[in-house]
């Protein structure tokens, strides 16, 4: 036993990364509490397109254990992965109900793009892509996704609302939301102020509790005939989705799931001191297969595009190192199909204060960035602020990747421009007119 423990320790390069078994299964269960919300949401969004709300949660369950899974194990990342939110969103209500594709061949499409992903990174053209992208904008991505995770964790706490007026303002602190989150970021900040282990997960526990007197949790089990897991599985039409010329679709669907996922991959191991230097990442390729066989695994169980989680942060901000904390996060999402009404207990005022929190940490990485160059302070800038206000990580790195080009250029350094990130800019560019003529 003691053999195959030390075995997986160096697999998983524990020394290296000074971490242990009980920070490591602490961080995925942290990493799973926080992300634990898309079991529920993914059905209800789907559900819209015509799918089996108890086939599209079983599926989310073992689309999220198996990226995850693979991430862990294959690639060694603490970085989990899900069924994408606003991906899914695409796929409901652009791609079925806008353009009245069959849920069927929508899925057949996330399968195909699952494959050009894949074929992409065999060819090596994806880990070109992101060599290519400067090092100042990783940083700027970073710092972006943590406003975005800050702004998530506001709005789910009832601190921000939407204001016709003034797009977002205040809520009404007094009601019982945001008290329970109020409550919940001052236990994990007073915890994790002392270095408390596990500061993120007792605060969300402890939010709960409290979140149960205010009476914010409700015991609704929800009705789960295991017979109706089939029904999405292996249902997708991918011969129809190629007959009828979807490539705009797949498009968008590989496009949106690899700059996303570069973005958390960015961030996330930025925060945990992962990279070499230059921003060398290491087993890149190991990566981009896990999410590319996560997307392809999703479509046939039944749901959309698989894609690294963010909140994945939260367990990197508990210690979380290795692919042992992503692999717990799996192992806990396959669980899920078991426990799925324990997890509806969590209230999403329970979850926002680890996204504040989270997003606070994040916020350290603009120091690495060159401020006093304009050149590359401008895109950092844009960067930054545009991933929270377009609620879109690959907008915000698209436009930092525009307008550095465009001021290298304008600053006559057009030669210090890899050819592939004129590529890539005209490609960002030509997406942001498909997005406008769509519209």
């Amino acid at each position: 036993m003691s053999t195959l423990r030390q075995r997986l320790e160096a697999h998983f390069e524990f020394q290296r990364l000074g971490t242990d078994w009980r920070t490591e299964i602490l961080a995925g269960f942290t990493t799973y509490l926080t992300m634990s919300y898309i079991i529920l949401v993914n059905p209800t969004i789907l559900r819209d397109a015509g799918m089996p709300v108890t086939a599209v949660a079983a599926a989310t369950c073992l689309a999220a254990a198996l990226g995850s899974l693979l991430m862990g194990a294959y690639a060694r990342y603490p970085i989990a992965l899900a069924p994408g939110m606003g991906l899914n969103a695409y796929f409901t209500y652009s791609v079925v109900i806008g353009m009245k594709v069959p849920w069927q061949v929508a899925l057949g499409a996330v399968f195909i793009s699952g494959v050009i992903f894949f074929l992409l990174t065999v060819a090596g053209v994806q880990q070109a892509i992101v060599s290519a992208i400067p090092g100042d904008l990783y940083s700027a991505v970073a710092a972006g996704i943590g406003l975005f995770l800050a702004l998530i964790g506001l709005r789910n706490a009832g601190i921000v609302v939407p204001n016709e007026a003034t797009m977002v303002a205040l809520g009404d602190l007094a009601k019982p939301q945001p008290l329970v989150a109020v409550a919940g970021l001052l236990l994990i900040g007073s915890l994790a102020a002392r270095r408390v282990k596990g500061a993120v997960v007792l605060g969300i526990l402890g939010a709960t509790l409290l979140g149960w007197f205010a009476g914010l949790v409700r015991w609704e089990p929800p009705s789960y005939d295991w017979s109706e897991f089939s029904a999405a599985v292996f249902h997708l039409d991918i011969g129809a989705a190629l007959s009828l010329g979807l490539l705009e679709i797949v498009f968008v669907f590989w496009f949106v799931d690899f700059f996303d996922n570069i973005g958390t991959l960015m961030a996330v191991g930025k925060k945990a001191n992962l990279f070499r230097e230059g921003n060398n990442i290491p087993r890149i390729r190991r990566i981009l297969f896990s999410d590319a066989t996560a997307t392809m695994g999703g479509a046939l169980f039944g749901t959309s595009t698989v894609v690294n989680y963010i909140e994945s942060a939260t367990g990197v901000a508990e210690g979380g190192r290795s692919g042992v904390t992503s692999a717990v996060t799996g192992l806990l999402f396959a669980s899920s199909l078991f426990v799925i009404p324990v997890v509806s207990l969590i209230p999403a005022a329970a979850t926002a204060p680890a996204l504040i929190v989270v997003g606070c940490l994040m916020m350290t990485t603009v120091r690495e960035i060159d401020w006093d160059n304009l050149v590359v302070a401008i895109p950092a800038f844009l960067t930054v602020i545009t991933i929270p206000m377009s609620y879109s990580i690959a907008n915000g790195l698209a436009i930092g990747f525009v307008f550095y080009t465009l001021l290298k250029i304008l600053r006559g350094e057009f030669r210090d421009v890899s050819w592939l990130v004129y590529v890539l800019t005209a490609l960002f560019i030509g997406r942001f007119l498909y997005l406008g003529a769509a519209g």
